[in-house]
């Protein structure tokens, strides 16, 4: 591991410190990213190395924040979010930060902040994200209509090959379920499974789920109006639910 990994970007905020000590934060900071999904005790113990050597440069206050934020450790992690903000003076981290808000059980800040000015000049992908977030905020709040309209955007349309398609879609499919619509919930997992190439969703197992509750629901049909498969004269000798 040496840090050529990193981001060019995250090289041009090491430039403050000596070489010396921007190639071994450096170092920490691939590491972090490397083991977060291998070993998130490890990938927090490289990520704190990294703040404790450079607590001013942004990317270290965001690795450690996103290495929290994967552990559930919200307040923590909303903390290194609004640093790597005031030190970079980007917007970015937003969507993560309005997750926090929604993770310590606070929906309406969450909405609050995910409504703020600093909102309006995120780049396309951070404003999915924020989107997405905002959809689960609202299903928390019973808001299922509102959930689901706040994914009907122009992106939802022509998704198809972007890093967020997957994502987007589990999520629209997510908040139809919530309204009632398992057809329509069944027709964008199966989108968002289609576009999940690197596996970040389990729409494969929501798909199943769906798929037998269908099952039952058309069984219990069956039986109310009669028009099951089973012959009147052998009670019971169909299919076993």
């Amino acid at each position: 591991m040496t840090g050529k990994e990193l981001d060019r970007s995250v090289w041009q905020q090491l430039r403050t410190l000596t070489k010396e000590n921007a190639e071994g934060v450096a170092q920490h900071l691939a590491a972090a990213a490397m083991l977060l999904d291998e070993d998130e005790e490890l990938a927090l113990d490289h990520a704190q190395h990294a703040v404790r050597r450079a607590g001013r440069v942004p990317a270290a206050r965001e690795a450690l924040g996103l290495v929290l934020y994967r552990r559930g450790e919200f307040s923590e992690a909303l903390r290194e979010f609004r640093t790597a903000r005031r030190l970079s003076g980007s917007n970015h981290l937003l969507p993560y930060m309005v997750d926090c808000e929604r993770g310590l059980g606070r929906p309406e800040r969450a909405l609050e902040l995910a409504a703020s000015a600093e909102a309006k000049g995120l780049a396309e992908a951070d404003n999915i994200e924020l989107a997405i977030v905002v959809s689960g905020v609202r299903r928390d709040l019973e808001q299922y209509d509102a959930a689901v309209m706040g994914l009907r955007i122009p992106a939802l349309t022509r998704a198809s090959g972007q890093a967020w398609s997957a994502r987007l879609f589990y999520a629209y499919a997510d908040a139809l379920l919530a309204t009632g619509d398992e057809q329509g919930a069944h027709e964008w997992f199966s989108k968002a499974l289609s576009a999940d190439a690197n596996g970040e969703t389990d729409a494969a197992e929501r798909l199943a789920d769906l798929e037998g509750l269908v099952v039952e629901d058309l069984l219990e049909e069956d039986e109310v109006d009669g028009s099951s498969s089973t012959s009147p004269d052998v009670p019971g000798d169909g299919p076993q639910r």
